[in-house]
């Protein structure tokens, strides 16, 4: 019980701590505004080397690059778009940790809910199927068989023999 309460604990605790973020100081931009800008930007980037964590948790060099690129385009004047058109511009759309739904892109978005769909489709046809033929799966039973349980079934209702 003590165990299961400490490793309760322990999880409760790594759940509630905050997210390391891999910025380093040197990288903080003085515009608070244009920060958090960037901060924005960089969770919506995928890191090339980690490609599962963002640019903005990601310690990869290649990471640290485009955070500070992120940084020196938003210090140009930049918006958000046009940040992240440049970025898809140099990297493609694999640099977006959220793809936009585009020509190149639309299987990705729509195979999913189309199987989803196809899957509860089979389903529901499977269980109205099995519906349809309710009783009647059951074989029958021929008429030499019929006889055989009938005997069966009257020998055991007999008393035995002492």
């Amino acid at each position: 019980m003590r165990r299961r309460l400490s490793s309760l604990m322990l999880v409760l605790v790594l759940l509630a701590a905050p997210m390391a973020h891999a910025v380093q100081p040197d990288e903080v931009m003085s515009d608070t505004a244009k920060e958090q800008r960037a901060r924005a930007l960089s969770r919506e980037l995928r890191c090339m080397v980690c490609q599962n964590q963002s640019i903005d948790d990601s310690d990869a060099p290649l990471a640290r690059d485009l955070r500070l690129l992120v940084r020196e385009r938003l210090a140009a004047g930049d918006s958000d778009n046009q940040v992240l058109d440049f970025l898809v511009a140099r990297y493609g759309q694999f640099v977006l940790l959220k793809p936009r739904f585009e020509r190149q892109t639309w299987l990705l978005w729509l195979l999913p809910p189309v199987l989803l769909l196809g899957g509860g489709l089979a389903l529901w046809w499977q269980v109205r199927r099995r519906g349809q033929r309710g009783t009647d799966a059951t074989p029958k039973l021929t008429a030499e068989e019929e006889a055989r349980l009938a005997a069966l079934m009257a020998a055991e209702k007999q008393p035995p023999a002492a």
